[in-house]
């Protein structure tokens, strides 16, 4: 069958070749009714868009990237989600990559989405210790519109974003645990290298400063983002007996998984221990002990990000934002206990 072309849908709908153009880019200067009727027949007729065509003469892809570690976390299926439906209102379609958290594979799907000619970059980006990353060095060169999905780190300054404010997030976790009388709040803190995991220490030290709290480092415990981690950190804090009251995880994982610990060692939450995540994944709701923790504003972020890009496609400066959480309460938080430590349950 041969190949259906803009001037035959134009013959078939006695209009010209600029109108039949408008109607597929869907300009403002076109009729609604003759809109209608013209898609109507391409699409009876068969017509594909030649997106390559588009693009060897100088137009746009009508093509975004997106760079995520896994579209399986929820958080980031949330703002994929988001994404999806605000570029298919735009009249754009969406290009998945996975990063899977390596710098190397993540520089490879940005190359091969620029070999695509996508119209702007949403990253999701792999944080590094360095400062400098060769490919955001070079998206800045090349001036593509590019959006960061996620907390800035100095590799991706150049670039508008949105993302948590995991700080204040935090700090409204440890106010929340301070207000029901806890005093000893152990952090089990998240990989360093992310900026996430530092903001969120840092709004844990604030409000502890606002209540006039003595910071102890015996407290703090390095918990990485597991459940298995999570679980360390415990048996770590159970051993080290630090007369915790409560515990308050860099994110679900970590919260889960020390939780399973503190109630296989016949603690009970939050009776003995009160427990606090950050992210609000499915399985916390329906834990053992449904578990108090923040909820991410995925959605939101993925509109947010779609609106930064159509004013940089614009020419315009776009600012970038940081977008509030909310602290959802569950059972595992509940009054300081009045009684002995902790761990002289756990023994």
């Amino acid at each position: 069958m041969a190949m259906v072309r803009l001037k035959d849908v134009a013959a078939r709908a006695g209009v010209s070749l600029v109108t039949v153009s408008k109607v597929l880019r869907d300009a403002p200067d076109i009729s609604a009714p003759t809109k209608i009727r013209v898609r109507r027949l391409a699409a009876e007729m068969g017509y594909v868009p030649n997106s390559s065509a588009r693009c060897l003469r100088g137009a746009t892809t009508r093509l975004f990237g997106l760079v995520l570690a896994a579209a399986t976390h929820p958080h980031a299926a949330l703002i994929l989600t988001a994404l999806e439906e605000q570029t298919h209102r735009l009249g754009y379609d969406l290009i998945l990559a996975h990063s899977l958290d390596l710098p190397e594979r993540e520089e490879v799907v940005i190359r091969r989405l620029l070999s695509r000619r996508v119209d702007g970059l949403f990253l999701c980006p792999v944080y590094r210790l360095e400062p400098h990353a060769l490919i955001y060095g070079e998206l800045a060169t090349r001036g593509t519109p590019t959006v960061i999905l996620g907390p800035h780190a100095p590799f991706c300054e150049p670039f508008p974003g949105v993302e948590v404010d995991d700080m204040a997030a935090s700090s409204q976790v440890t106010r929340h645990l301070l207000q029901l009388g806890h005093r000893r709040i152990a952090f089990f803190a998240g990989p360093q290298i992310l900026p996430a995991a530092r903001e969120r220490l840092e709004g844990y030290r604030r409000a502890l400063r606002g209540a006039q709290v003595p910071w102890d480092d015996r407290l703090i415990f390095n918990a990485g983002s597991t459940l298995e981690e999570g679980g360390h950190a415990a048996r770590q804090m159970l051993a080290e007996a630090p007369q915790a009251t409560a515990v308050q995880a860099f994110d679900d994982l970590v919260a889960l998984g020390a939780a399973n610990v503190f109630l296989d060692q016949g603690l009970r939450l939050p009776r003995d221990l009160s427990i606090t995540g950050f992210g609000n994944l499915l399985l916390s709701e329906h834990f053992r002990v449904p578990l108090t923790t923040v909820r991410q504003p995925g959605m939101r972020l993925g509109l947010a990000a779609a609106e930064l890009m159509q004013q940089l496609l614009a020419g315009r400066t776009a600012p970038s934002q940081r977008l509030a959480a909310d602290l959802v309460v569950r059972a595992s938080s509940g009054p300081a206990p009045a009684s002995a430590p902790l761990v002289a349950r756990a023994g």
